[in-house]
């Protein structure tokens, strides 16, 4: 019966860090859009991924400089195969992003990207062979139809707009690359940290961006703003630093299906982030959308919760 309370202690007590770090990460990701939105307004999209993964890897190599003893080696057979997941993590999702948001409206590149959740329960049923229950599966149901009403009708001015083909195709190529790199980064775990696995995708991925690299990058830096600078500042150490490394500590610990749905968050707090910035209207179906989201993200973790307590009771 004590070694019980202790164990049942032990997995509140992790709940309580683990829910506190996917809380920090969903946010840190919320604040991505708006400041993307910032960002495009000085620089072209190839540019701001530039620039927030300049920010992003000077960050890293000064940890990496100070840490370097905590850091896991990094093995020559997987520096290949980490340059391509950095490729999925930062050129193909970040540049497929930033690309397809200038021809479609935040609520169609909402809907699109609210497929990765998805697309990462069905990667990881297929190459992790997680097992999917129909509780799991209500929850990311409840939790896309949240996302659904927030990106149709949660704002006032929220249009559903594709102006070009290849804009919403963008998106969602950027949206797969998304999902694989979850699911590749996944099967690193077994021998890198999360937090390394992190340095060393972000590294490589932005040593890829290095031909994208032109004169106007020059031009438009020195004629940026303040908002500017701050919002690549926030993009780079906020959203991309701590979102992407807490991310794959998180990976280490539970299944990618699991944390999929915490993704559904993120458009709602997006939407009140803009509405604290840009002033944007929001109606009462957000407020629909929002628990129908939080309902879907309460389902899985209860289930979780459930399956712990019936193994400890065993």
């Amino acid at each position: 019966m004590n070694s019980f309370g202790k164990n049942k202690k032990f997995i509140i007590s992790f709940n309580w860090k683990f829910n506190l770090m996917m809380i920090v990460t969903v946010i840190v990701w919320a604040l991505a859009f708006p400041y993307i939105k910032i960002g495009l307004k000085e620089l072209s999209f190839v540019n701001l991924t530039i620039m927030r993964f300049v920010i992003v890897s000077l960050v890293f190599f000064i940890i990496f400089i100070i840490r370097k003893n905590r850091i896991s080696k990094l093995h020559k057979k997987d520096i290949i195969p980490i340059f391509f997941l950095g490729v999925f993590g930062v050129i193909a999702y970040h540049l497929g992003l930033n690309y397809g948001e200038q021809f479609i409206s935040a609520g169609a590149a909402s809907l699109i990207i609210a497929t990765i959740p998805i697309q990462i329960v069905l990667l990881s049923i297929i190459f992790l062979k997680e097992k999917i229950t129909l509780i799991k599966i209500l929850g990311i149901i409840f939790s896309f139809c949240g996302v659904i009403i927030i990106s149709l009708w949660g704002s006032v001015d929220t249009t559903l707009e594709i102006n070009y083909f290849f804009g919403a195709l963008a998106v969602l190529f950027a949206a797969a690359m998304g999902a694989i790199y979850t699911i590749v980064g996944k099967k690193f775990l077994d021998r890198y940290s999360g937090f390394s696995l992190t340095i060393y995708a972000m590294f490589f991925g932005s040593i890829g961006l290095i031909p994208f690299v032109s004169k106007s990058l020059i031009d438009q830096v020195f004629n940026m703003s303040i908002d500017g600078w701050l919002a690549i500042i926030i993009l780079g150490i906020f959203s991309t630093v701590i979102g992407y490394s807490l991310w794959y500590i998180a990976l280490e610990k539970k299944n990618a299906s699991d944390l999929s749905v915490y993704l559904y968050a993120i458009p709602v707090l997006s939407t009140i982030i803009s509405f604290i910035m840009f002033k944007d209207q929001i109606t009462v179906l957000f407020i629909l959308g929002g628990f129908f989201v939080i309902l879907g993200l309460a389902i899985v973790n209860l289930e979780k919760r459930n399956n712990k307590n019936i193994r400890n009771k065993k």
